[in-house]
């Protein structure tokens, strides 16, 4: 009778452990212990704010260009891997850092999507429409702005040129891989009036599928649709 008794109370304790390591984990690390599951898609997130040549502040929340790299060429190598969804929440940050991101994934021979959650702002733009298909949230956002520099700016015509030139290798690269062309674009980033003590335009979620610049409104389940619809696509290709 007393061991019937024990046996009945041990799953309790048991399940009160298990209760209580969970807490802790959350308390510790912000997240709960997710079992392990080999699956054929990477996924890619860009959060907080793109860091490149100089190092962020520790309070920050970064997306390191040198880690995000190495990333995507072991996802382009790894021969399990047959698809990767780019995950955006961020702020923007870097401009090199940021194309060198976008050129990468839009040069991938597997197939990709992105989703645009929270906000995909400023260099966070082209990294969106660098994917084979892209997605926004409803509620989620995108700031389309000139290029800024941070710092000493010396005021020579070849400063001057030097920004233009990088300006135009962006809104080349988000028209090449959208359907906003030039002209649109550059009006969306001089445009005034709309964003307090700046120029530029904040487009939220139709807004930005209506002007071409992302391909549908959707949330995550939307997306992984997709990249596994474009996965057995590849495969059929790749078949023939």
């Amino acid at each position: 009778m007393i061991n019937q008794l024990q046996n009945e109370q041990n799953p309790s304790i048991e399940e009160e452990l298990k209760k209580k390591n969970v807490m802790q984990s959350i308390q510790q690390l912000g997240q709960t212990t997710v079992p392990s599951l080999e699956s054929n898609i990477y996924c890619l997130p860009v959060i907080g704010q793109i860091e490149g040549h100089l190092v962020m502040p520790p309070q920050n929340k970064t997306t390191k260009y040198e880690h995000v790299i190495p990333q995507i060429v072991a996802a382009e190598q790894n021969p399990k891997i047959e698809g990767m969804v780019i995950v955006l929440n961020t702020v923007g940050g870097d401009v090199e850092a940021g194309l060198a991101i976008a050129e990468m994934i839009a040069s991938m021979s597997k197939p990709t999507v992105s989703i645009v959650l929270g906000g995909g702002h400023s260099i966070g733009v082209p990294i969106a429409v660098s994917s084979d298909v892209s997605f926004i949230a409803e509620t989620a956002t995108m700031t389309i702005h000139p290029i800024r520099l941070n710092g000493l700016v010396i005021g020579v015509p070849q400063t001057f040129e030097y920004i233009e030139k990088m300006q135009d290798r962006v809104i080349q690269f988000i028209a090449r891989h959208s359907k906003v062309d030039d002209e649109k674009l550059r009006d969306l980033m001089f445009r005034t009036g709309e964003l307090a003590r700046d120029i530029g335009t904040n487009v939220v979620g139709k807004d930005a599928v209506n002007m071409g610049l992302i391909d549908r409104v959707g949330g995550i389940s939307d997306a992984m649709i997709e990249l596994n619809r474009l996965i057995k696509k590849n495969k059929g290709e790749l078949l023939q």
